[in-house]
């Protein structure tokens, strides 16, 4: 194909596609950066923890102007029942935590290890570099379809259909989210089975910094990361997250889109049930709700990343499945830039070669393979099977609160050794139930 209207196309202006973008027009390629809404970030609400260490290597100025809220300094883990709390709070140095208010102020000059983002913020700025880089940012263009030529494994992608017309290209990046409907209208990748989608469901809470400083003993510009099972979801698998942004929290559920139908429960009422749980009060109260939305969330693992290259189409980000849930903490965002920057350089090499064939365009899926981002695909691929077992979502939490009860409230009889409150505990479930949990628990993590 040797007239193009552009060399590549990427369609999505989320992390993927605008890293994607950014590396392309970096490689002096003639780039169109299509976004369906408005404006990049405009019709998304979701945002969470971005580990911006691969973001900030290509992006050197993201330190001194990326428009993160907070930088995480603290991660706790709980484990939430309706009468307890039993959670695993975790502060280090290596986090970035700031000592004082001298410290605060010399804001870090190098990338935190982690961020608080929120979408609508963040995307603009994202895709403003791959414009500064000289990408085309085409914003409100909604595309309907791949154009291929072909048919069955002989199909090639040639570019893509917006409203009847046909912006032709050597190459498409696919950054179209999680359901993927273009690749997937060319028959390119298979539906996503129930098993290996989430629900997730977030709300932002506005509440003034200092209220936040001081409910979730940070300094200023610092903030927490939540992780919380348990009764968080009602007992169906999956969990919640509750977040620092500078002067808003975002609170949420991630749950198992088969386990959700299997319960009878809707999303909206397990939302409701976490905002109202005593458990978070402290945290939550005298908090406006802002914002509320739903989106669906690759919950697979490695297992559903399959095919991710094909003649002329690269897929990246969540469109590529590429989402890690290790129970202690929900990537997404630094998996999506590290493919889309992966696809960047490999896409300019297929294209500066000529070749944006099958084979040409493998250099993707290989590159992607050897990358970091897919070494943690491969470590946490147990990881899904892992959480759908009972455990984490009622036995745990029960028998931590068992026998940490037995141990604090003190009533005038004689205590107990601690041997017998965890003997006592774990009987209250079968021990092939608990050496399950401690063999799937081993092998995923």
């Amino acid at each position: 194909m040797s007239e193009v209207d552009v060399d590549v196309a990427v369609v999505g202006a989320g992390p993927a596609g605008s890293a994607a973008a950014l590396r392309l027009a970096e490689r002096g390629l003639q780039v169109a950066l299509v976004e369906r809404g408005d404006s990049p970030g405009s019709k998304n609400l979701s945002g969470g923890v971005l580990y911006p260490a691969t973001l900030a290597a290509a992006v050197p100025s993201f330190a001194a102007d990326a428009p993160y809220e907070r930088r995480v300094v603290r991660h706790v883990t709980t484990l939430l029942q309706r009468e307890s709390v039993v959670s695993l709070d975790y502060t280090d140095s290596a986090l970035g935590a700031a000592r004082g208010e001298a410290a605060a102020a010399a804001a870090p000059t190098t990338a935190p290890n982690a961020v608080t983002v929120l979408r609508a913020h963040f995307d603009p700025w994202l895709a403003g570099k791959a414009e500064e880089a000289g990408a085309f940012l085409m914003p409100g263009l909604k595309v309907e379809a791949l154009a291929t030529q072909g048919s069955g494994s002989g199909t090639r992608v040639v570019g893509i259909v917006s409203d009847g017309s046909v912006m032709r290209a050597h190459a498409v990046v696919a950054a179209d989210g999680v359901n993927s409907f273009l690749a997937r209208g060319a028959g390119l990748r298979p539906d996503p089975r129930p098993d290996q989608l989430a629900v997730g469901i977030k709300a932002v809470l506005r509440l003034g910094e200092e209220r936040i400083e001081d409910r979730f003993g940070v300094g200023p510009g610092e903030g927490a990361a939540h992780a919380i099972v348990g009764d968080a979801t009602a007992g169906v698998a999956g969990g919640a997250f509750l977040y620092t942004n500078r002067d808003s929290l975002s609170v949420g559920i991630v749950v198992r889109l088969d386990a959700l139908v299997a319960s009878g429960r809707t999303a909206s009422e397990l939302i409701e049930h976490l905002l109202g749980h005593p458990g978070l009060a402290r945290y939550l109260e005298g908090a406006e709700l802002v914002e509320y939305g739903s989106h669906l969330v690759a919950e697979g693992g490695a297992a559903m990343v399959g095919d991710v290259a094909h003649a002329g189409l690269a897929v990246v980000g969540d469109a590529a499945g590429l989402t890690i849930n290790s129970g202690l903490v929900l990537r997404g965002m630094d998996l999506a830039v590290t493919s889309g920057l992966v696809a960047g350089d490999a896409v300019a090499d297929a294209v500066q070669a000529g070749d944006t064939s099958a084979s040409g365009m493998a250099r993707y899926a290989a590159a992607l393979e050897a990358s970091p981002a897919m070494a943690d695909m491969r470590t946490y691929a147990r990881t899904p099977s892992f959480l759908e077992r009972e455990g984490p979502y009622g036995p745990w939490g029960q028998a931590a609160q068992d026998v940490l009860r037995s141990a604090f409230v003190l009533d005038g009889a004689p205590r107990r050794p601690l041997r017998t409150l965890l003997r006592g505990a774990a009987r209250r479930q079968s021990w092939r139930t608990w050496l399950g949990d401690a063999s799937a628990g081993w092998r995923a993590l």
